[in-house]
């Protein structure tokens, strides 16, 4: 790795830190706020949570679809998301707010799969691809970053200034990252010959892509109402905003650590071990509501839900090397489409039962079921070759 490529790296890093760390999750830390300022149901906070998804699900599914001019696309859509940021602080409806949430996920969604296609395209062309975790880690460093900043900014500035100031952060990042890619030659990618080899229908990979909806269907509740959660526990109040700090500093090493262990141990192996972690830290404030216990799922799932996306992205594009775009863009479309689902069930199960604790029991359920797919879906695709190559080899003798 050299000065350039680390600068190239570095500015990749800055515009996931954005997309996600800021435009996307910054949401989390500021919703406590915005309810008890303007007065909205944990409901009405689902449907603003689904808006943002509703427009992830479409641009990343759009992204998929872009094969030129991939670069200024992306600068483009970073402008788009930093004003939809900045916006959220000067308009006080909440019908210009739904739509200004359905910006920031359009954008975030083309952003997060660009930025992915780009670097990893990049990387593998000077076979630097076990690099390519680390730039997953701008996700917890932003997630870091709202946590630090917005209750400093709403103390000063209340809810508006904290997302205004946010946008100007995101701007700030946004420049760092022009100058950074100024010499960054992106090639128009192209489309890979349909073949037996390029099918995402067949084999392990459709299993794997349910998974990977289910586990977006299952972590966003916790992704959406952790902080405001917390908050509303009078004895931990005072933790709530630490808690997502937590979650950004365990994000932030776990896509360079669990990468590495990628090379190591097969990556169904520690997917296992990382949807495993995953519930028990979506668990365990239904048992336990202590400072420690909350600290600890904080951890928990900052580690992991990081780790779930880069240890998933990357064994998928092993399986399809010369299609990253595509690939990348598939899963999270339907990661994207659970995480529509997931608020607005939240906020049902919150207003029907009257207590968080229902909506995080079906969350860790759900992740426990995607990893039950995919699980199931590797025994079935193992032993599905096991029966051709059997049938092969018979075949061999018969003709030999």
């Amino acid at each position: 790795m050299n000065r350039q490529h680390i600068g190239i790296l570095f500015g990749g890093v800055l515009l996931l830190v954005v997309a996600m760390g800021i435009s996307r999750f910054a949401f989390t830390p500021i919703l406590p706020f915005m309810r008890h300022d303007v007065g909205f149901s944990f409901e009405v906070a689902g449907f603003l949570a689904s808006s943002n998804y509703i427009g992830y699900f479409i641009g990343a599914l759009w992204a998929g679809f872009i094969h030129r001019n991939r670069k200024n696309f992306l600068l483009l859509s970073v402008v788009l998301n930093v004003l939809s940021v900045v916006l959220m602080g000067i308009i006080g409806l909440y019908s210009v707010w739904l739509v200004l949430r359905l910006i920031a996920g359009i954008t975030g969604g083309l952003i997060f799969v660009l930025t992915s296609s780009i670097i990893m395209d990049y990387l593998a062309k000077r076979s630097l691809s076990r690099w390519s975790g680390y730039l997953f880690s701008g996700i917890g460093l932003g997630i870091a970053i709202s946590g630090l900043f917005v209750p400093v900014l709403e103390g000063h500035f209340a809810w508006q200034g904290t997302w205004i100031g946010l946008g100007i952060l995101s701007a700030l990042f946004l420049g760092i990252t022009y100058i950074l890619w100024r010499g960054l030659d992106v090639q128009d990618s192209k489309k890979a010959a349909k073949s037996s080899d390029t099918k995402m229908t067949k084999g392990f990979m459709p299993w794997l892509i349910v998974s990977y909806g289910l586990e977006g269907l299952g972590y966003i509740i916790t992704g959406t109402f952790l902080v405001d959660i917390i908050h509303n526990i009078p004895s931990l109040q005072a933790y709530s905003s630490y808690s997502w700090v937590i979650v950004g500093v365990a994000a932030i090493p776990s896509a360079p650590v669990w990468t590495v262990l990628l090379e190591k141990f097969s990556a169904i192996k520690i997917l296992f071990v990382a949807y495993i972690l995953q519930v028990l830290g979506i668990l365990l404030p239904v048992f336990s509501q202590t400072v420690w216990s909350v600290l600890l799922s904080s951890f928990l799932f900052g580690l992991t839900f990081v780790g779930i996306v880069t240890l998933t992205t990357s064994y998928a594009r092993q399986l399809f090397p010369t299609q990253s775009g595509p690939v990348v863009s598939l899963l999270t479309t339907f990661y994207a489409f659970g995480q529509i689902i997931g608020p607005i069930i939240a906020g049902q199960l919150v207003e029907v039962y009257s207590s968080y604790k229902a909506a995080l029991v079906f969350a860790g359920g759900i992740v426990f079921l995607a990893l039950l797919v995919m699980l199931c879906g590797r025994w079935l695709t193992m032993k599905q070759q096991a029966t051709l190559e059997n049938v092969l080899a018979i075949k061999t003798q018969s003709n030999s």
